[in-house]
């Protein structure tokens, strides 16, 4: 089915949207990435959430260093909002953590399953745009 001139209009003003520095692009950005990284899954058969994370990190090696850059992406991103050293730091330890104990063989798998680097850092960045940028919040249901 071909897409609509008002259907093309709004993709092209959302991937706009998505380029911008702004507090809120930025934080969609990050929201996503988070999900597509921890929660994107669900273990089939429960309702247990697992993403890109857990999925690429069982490839050794590789796996890591994927799912590490994808990581301080977000670190990268906490970086241009302004966020202190200290929460940087703390983020980019999140990453390392994980890097270094996902690379572990089996053990490493777990870990990674439970320790969702990602969602933590999500968390520090939430808490700053909450409260240097109130208007950034989103109603969760």
């Amino acid at each position: 089915m071909p897409l609509s001139q008002d259907q093309i209009d709004a993709l092209n003003q959302q991937m706009a949207s998505m380029t911008d520095n702004d507090p809120q692009s930025v934080r969609a950005r990050v929201e996503v990435m988070e999900k597509l990284l921890e929660r994107s899954f669900t273990v089939p058969g429960t309702k247990i959430p697992i993403g890109l994370d857990s999925l690429i990190g069982l490839i050794p090696v590789v796996g890591d260093i994927v799912t590490a850059a994808m990581g301080m992406y977000i670190v990268w991103e906490a970086r241009n909002l302004g966020l202190s050293k200290f929460q940087l730091t703390r983020m980019a330890a999140n990453v390392g953590v994980d890097t270094l104990l996902g690379a572990v063989p089996l053990v490493g798998d777990a870990f990674d399953f439970l320790w969702r680097s990602n969602s933590r850092n999500l968390r520090i960045i939430r808490k700053h745009l909450d409260k240097h940028h109130p208007s950034t919040r989103i109603i969760e249901g």
